[in-house]
């Protein structure tokens, strides 16, 4: 009897990994589909034997100059922005059980935006400096939540709670920061904090794709860990996890994750909310899988992107703007069906 159920675990298990596969590989069709989509758009147009003629170094200089140096910086971003905010979001959802837990719902992104308003303040403008500053507030802010919702362990509801709490405190002070500062250092965190991809270079995009591969290097352990914690502290506890160790480390790797992108392009809302749950659905699993995570929310920051730069003729909105339309719909949405759920 025993050796049936193994085997029937063990086919269960082969075809979840060969489901997970084959949405790995459509979607990251779809994003390469998608960006070579991104590269033709503009004012500039160009087809796809243009970028072919780029990438065999036989294209003219004019055109080398818009693929390489405008448009690739910004695709590029979006693309590894979107998958780190996505695998930020996974790791905090994983943590609280909970499709709201995410870095812009539990305050974290806030605090980041803190940290880069309080770097502005002191006079530093390059992205080594912001990318501390962010990196430093959302640490700060994560070790804050985290030890004002520490009772004998850490619940993912009252980590919510508090994390929103925490949230609003930070919006006031971000809020007061911005009346105090002078009129050039509160026009650029307020231009800042829309969260937009349109001055992005490849200085940024570098310096956050590192931090973004680092934790890409540490998902897959990141990933068995989280699979553990779902099944419970109790049970992880049994099988020889130290789980509130391990929970810190996930927290720090989540808000790394966070502040490389909110550092480069400003607070980008709802991918961290809504890539997770999207890509556990077309996958049709139990759980999220930071790779199919990261690959929708590279695939959702794109497409807003490319909206937020074509869908008005003329208008140029910030990508920020864009995400926040979409993901307030999928928010209201999520809050509607699980209401229904509780009731």
């Amino acid at each position: 009897m025993n050796g049936v159920f193994v085997v029937r675990a063990g086919s269960l298990s082969l075809r979840v990994a060969r489901r997970a596969v084959l949405v790995c590989g459509l979607l990251g069709i779809a994003l390469v589909a998608l960006a070579l989509w991104a590269f033709t758009l503009g004012s500039y147009p160009l087809s796809l034997g243009d970028l072919a003629d780029v990438l065999t170094g036989t294209a003219r200089d004019g055109i080398r100059t818009v693929v390489l140096e405008w448009r690739a910086p910004r695709i590029v971003a979006a693309v590894v922005f979107g998958a780190a905010l996505a695998v930020g979001g996974a790791i905090f959802q994983s943590l609280t059980r909970n499709p709201l837990g995410s870095p812009d719902v539990i305050g974290l992104t806030t605090g980041s935006y803190t940290g880069v308003v309080l770097t502005l303040l002191a006079g530093a403008s390059s992205y080594a400096a912001l990318a501390a500053g962010a990196l430093a507030g959302g640490l700060i802010t994560a070790f804050a939540v985290y030890l004002l919702a520490f009772r004998r362990g850490v619940r993912g509801f009252r980590l919510i709670i508090v994390g929103i709490a925490v949230g609003a405190l930070l919006s006031s002070v971000n809020t007061w920061f911005s009346v105090k500062a002078d009129v050039d250092t509160a026009l650029r965190a307020a231009v800042w904090g829309a969260g937009s991809l349109s001055n992005i270079g490849w200085p940024a995009v570098l310096m956050a794709s590192g931090l973004a591969a680092g934790v890409a290097l540490l998902a897959p352990l990141a990933q068995r860990r989280m699979r553990w914690l779902e099944l419970g502290d109790d049970t992880a506890a049994m099988m020889g996890v130290p789980v509130e160790r391990t929970k810190l480390l996930l927290v720090v790797l989540a808000v790394a994750a966070t502040a490389a992108v909110t550092a480069a392009a400003g607070p980008i809302a709802f991918v961290a909310l809504a890539a997770p749950q999207i890509a556990r659905r077309i996958g049709r699993g139990a759980s999220v899988d930071l790779t199919g995570a990261a690959l929708v929310g590279a695939l959702l920051l794109l497409g807003a992107d490319i909206a937020a730069q074509h869908a008005i003729p003329g208008v140029l909105l910030p990508t920020g703007a864009v995400t926040v339309c979409v993901g307030g719909t999928y928010l209201l949405v999520l809050l509607v069906r699980e209401s229904r759920r509780g009731s």
